[in-house]
């Protein structure tokens, strides 16, 4: 397997975490895709992925898989031992939806804000910016943070008593709250303590 990506970025720190948990970062081929130069625009890497965003799974076959979801769960099911993304119809749905709300609340908000309302990657890469959206996305992901901390009391995390995809999507929503200077509200010490508990993780730190 191939992984085309950025490292140290958001999106792509969480397939490493994956792989990570699955004790598979080894015999993994990391490519390096220059973001920052655009590079992920060029038509060479949108034959890979037309959205042009990193990371990209490229196959054995040549297939590339794109989607941080859709690789986790590539890589989660390879050795028919689902530790992320769950087993059974519940327990998987339940994962599902809990990941799904923390990447659409604050994940990909967070991710806004930074696009858009502050530098982001730079005027050559972000080309347009509308800052009123950006904040606007700021105030969805810290009214997600609140609702993060009335799951997280009493749990260690986000969708039940293990660590899941859902928490490896959190991680990369705190990777771009530190990006963007949006700090934890005072009032959310759950949120706090398990953001630290993943920053601590041997899979985060395999990621960094």
């Amino acid at each position: 397997m191939k992984i085309h990506e950025f490292k140290g970025f958001p999106n792509p720190a969480r397939v490493r975490i994956a792989l990570a948990e699955k004790g598979l970062l080894d015999p993994v081929d990391f490519v390096h895709v220059d973001v920052p130069s655009a590079e992920h625009r060029k038509d060479a890497f949108l034959k890979k992925n037309p959205s042009g965003a990193v990371p990209v799974l490229e196959l054995d076959d040549g297939v590339f898989i794109s989607e941080c979801t859709a690789i986790t769960e590539y890589i989660d099911q390879i050795d028919k031992n689902s530790i992320l993304t769950g087993t059974g119809a519940e327990e998987r749905a339940r994962i599902a939806m809990y990941q799904r709300k923390v990447e659409a609340g604050f994940l990909d908000a967070v991710a806004d804000f930074f696009h858009h309302a502050t530098e982001g990657l730079g005027p050559d890469v972000e080309g347009y910016q509308n800052i009123e959206w950006g904040e606007h996305r700021k105030n969805v992901a810290i009214k997600t943070l609140y609702w993060m901390e009335e799951q997280l009391v009493g749990q260690e995390f986000l969708a039940g008593d293990r660590f899941t995809v859902a928490d490896i999507t959190a991680q990369a929503g705190f990777m771009f709250a530190g990006f963007s200077n949006l700090e934890i509200p005072e009032d959310c010490p759950a949120v706090k303590a398990y953001a630290e508990r993943l920053a601590n993780r041997e899979s985060v730190k395999q990621a960094a």
